[in-house]
């Protein structure tokens, strides 16, 4: 579809995006840009958002390509889309996947889909601190506790690599949803909660269990949470904000599961419970007595 006037996107060469609040189409763009582009103010009659590299690589992740975006741009745009504003989606869309994490035998390994992209990671200083050494020429070891941080310098390096490794499986927590609460109300999951679980889960394919949900206030965040914890059936840990949310947490756990009280456990200043089920905050779990100490 072509630019049209009455459209209510404004495209703007450095990839901000400018939507109109009032106009007929907003929920529709709304909805479409949240896929690809992050919501960096929303006063009351123009919201404005951005597309970044690390936005564009979220939403291949999902499923989406370069094509996809601009195809949805253009569908929205009241003027036409600056080529450079294509050039650079294409480019940022084309780099996520060429990189691909793995594990075998208890070994973890990055792989480039080109020699020229392997070389050019080996001889990048900073990405070459967390490679232990080269197999081929498009593929390094490195040590598995290094995943998270050679991910990181990667992003930043503007080659994100595609997470494959999977994760190790922790103590079996057999439970279920009730479907009643324990105030007798009717429960279950609504079908944007339902589609937000399987996004993360994946049907249990190394490619799930990590990643960010984003869901607007009052729109059930913590049933999505216990909506994963079913569909993994494993020990948990959940990490909040304060104390006060660390107990809201365990009462909806006990309200919205067949899971036993006992085995739901508080780690904060006040009380050291490890269970099958424990909730922290952030802070008691990144506590350090001096800046000297290591997390």
């Amino acid at each position: 579809m072509t630019s049209q006037p009455s459209n209510p996107l404004y495209i703007q060469g450095d990839l901000t995006l400018l939507l109109e609040v009032e106009h007929p189409q907003y929920t529709k763009a709304r909805d479409l840009l949240a896929a690809f582009a992050e919501l960096v103010k929303s006063p009351e009659h123009l919201h404005t958002y951005q597309i970044t590299p690390l936005s564009l690589w979220n939403a291949c992740s999902s499923g989406w390509d370069g094509d996809r975006v601009i195809s949805v741009l253009k569908e929205l745009t009241k003027y036409p889309i600056p080529s450079h504003v294509e050039r650079n989606i294409e480019d940022y869309a084309s780099r996520y996947g060429r990189l691909k994490v793995y594990a075998e035998d208890n070994e973890f390994f990055l792989k480039a889909d080109d020699p020229a992209l392997s070389e050019l990671i080996w001889q990048n200083e900073r990405v070459r601190l967390y490679l232990s050494d080269r197999i081929d020429s498009l593929t390094f070891r490195f040590d598995g506790k290094q995943r998270g941080r050679l991910k990181l310098i990667l992003v930043k390096e503007g080659y994100p690599a595609h997470d494959l490794a999977g994760f190790i499986k922790g103590d079996s927590l057999d439970f279920s949803l009730r479907e009643q609460t324990l105030n007798d109300e009717p429960f279950n999951l609504r079908p944007y909660q339902i589609d937000a679980v399987e996004r993360f889960h994946s049907s249990g394919d190394n490619s799930g269990g990590s990643g960010v949900i984003v869901l607007p206030c009052g729109a059930g965040k913590t049933v999505v949470g216990i909506g994963a914890m079913n569909a993994v059936q494993s020990s948990t840990l959940i990490l909040v904000t304060n104390t006060t949310a660390v107990r809201q947490w365990i009462d909806e756990i006990i309200d919205k599961t067949n899971i036993d009280a006992s085995q739901i456990g508080e780690y904060t200043g006040q009380m050291k419970e490890i269970c099958p089920v424990t909730v922290s905050t952030y802070q008691i779990m990144t506590y350090r007595k001096s800046k000297q100490d290591t997390v």
